[in-house]
């Protein structure tokens, strides 16, 4: 049985929450492994359409246990908002199980996350001010909450004063804010401590005992490799690893233990936030691509900034994570054009990159050298079968497969979870 990893294999949205979803429901453990609730997953079931932004996916699959891995830095307000949304739909989330290690989004990592974002300016990462950064770097400094500290008052006590210690010189002195008392976060974060408890697990000592059962594991990625710290357009990223080695760390599984890595990509390219975007269209085309593929951010309501499918970056994409399968969704936005502009390369004054460059000052500076393939008019929201697809549509994947680094094992032609063509079976 295998252990599967679900990543983005651009800057995030490519719709890993559907992947994930239709994995789930054949597999035993869906586990979040990075990220917080700054990335958000549509799913639509039965015409019925769920947000989640800290919960795994395969929460919405009966029979799935869902972990939140060590990785993952948890908002326990927001994670108990979710859970209670999703109870009052009648979705079953007694399953749950949130590692004892994973870290705490205190509300002092808000308040900076914003703050400093202001501050900032015109030279802002465009963060969705939710405290992710701030509490990742917690961690990286060792300063850090994690969640076992929650039920232990007095050491939760010195966590809090050693943190704030510096903070609250940062706020006062350098942003002109007051100063956090050590006793009004310590109170915050003990509000839901009773209810946290039961479902505190050892994550790795779990999902190892599964995989020697022969349990299969899905393991999504928050945000995407885009945005990945160390491999993404730096410093406009993420604060923890969205590739596939970060699967690995967020969990506590190794590395030989995972069978195969799949990437999610759309049919287009789109991302949120600050940063470079060769393909990005400032035009009409990309106001089409934005309401025709409802591209408006799940977590933050924010218009996403959209271009035409980048085959560099999911070349990069697949060399990094070393993928083996490809997941492209949402084929059907693109019906109608006459052409369809793919980026095959780069130019860079005057210099052609068919990979990635590795100076970020190039990859600012990158001008896409487009190959133009050829449209179809036909619905193609119906389509289950490769074959059903129009011969421009079917020769749009596969100059996309041959480019990309990867094979297209499934292909997305709607929202719902039926509107999937699968070419490969991904749990086989």
């Amino acid at each position: 049985m295998p252990a599967v990893v679900v990543l983005g294999a651009q800057w995030g949205d490519e719709g890993k929450g559907k992947a994930t979803d239709q994995l789930g429901s054949r597999t035993d453990y869906v586990v979040k492994f990075n990220g917080g609730n700054n990335a958000g997953h549509t799913v639509v079931i039965d015409g019925e359409k769920y947000a989640l932004h800290l919960l795994p996916s395969g929460i919405l699959s009966p029979g799935v246990v869902p972990v939140i891995g060590n990785g993952v830095v948890v908002d326990i307000e927001v994670l108990f908002e979710e859970i209670d949304a999703l109870e009052a739909r009648g979705v079953d989330t007694s399953a749950l199980k949130v590692s004892s290690a994973a870290h705490v989004i205190a509300p002092y990592n808000r308040t900076l996350d914003k703050v400093t974002e202001r501050f900032l300016g015109k030279r802002r990462i465009g963060t969705t001010g939710r405290g992710i950064g701030p509490a990742y770097s917690d961690k990286i400094n060792r300063v850090g909450i994690r969640i076992q500290d929650l039920f232990d008052e007095k050491i939760l006590h010195e966590k809090v004063e050693g943190a704030l210690d510096q903070k609250n010189h940062l706020l006062v002195k350098v942003y002109n804010r007051r100063a956090i008392t050590v006793e009004e976060t310590v109170e915050d974060l003990l509000r839901h401590a009773d209810r946290l408890k039961p479902l505190v697990a050892d994550t790795p000592l779990l999902l190892n005992n599964a995989l020697d059962a022969g349990k299969t594991l899905v393991f999504e990625a928050g945000q995407a490799t885009m945005l990945d710290v160390d491999h993404g357009t730096y410093p406009f990223v993420t604060s923890s690893s969205a590739t596939a080695g970060g699967a690995c760390t967020g969990s506590g599984v190794g590395p030989t233990r995972i069978d195969r890595v799949v990437a999610v990509a759309k049919a287009y390219t789109t991302r949120v936030g600050e940063g470079p975007f060769p393909t990005e269209l400032l035009d009409d085309d990309g106001e089409w691509l934005r309401q025709t593929g409802g591209e408006f951010g799940t977590t933050t309501g924010r218009p996403r900034r959209c271009g035409w499918y980048d085959a560099v970056v999911v070349r990069y994409a697949s060399r990094i994570n070393g993928l083996t399968d490809l997941v492209v969704t949402k084929l059907d936005v693109l019906t109608g054009k006459d052409k369809i502009p793919v980026a095959v390369a780069y130019d860079v004054n005057g210099r052609r990159f068919d990979e990635m460059p590795d100076d970020q000052s190039d990859f600012h500076h990158a001008t896409p050298i487009y190959e133009y393939l050829d449209g179809w008019t036909q619905d193609i929201s119906q389509a289950r079968e490769f074959d059903d697809l129009p011969v421009n549509a079917q020769r749009y994947l596969l100059r996309l497969e041959e480019i990309s680094g990867a094979r297209i094992s499934s292909i997305g032609v709607g929202p719902g979870r039926e509107a999937t063509i699968i070419r490969h079976e991904l749990l086989s």
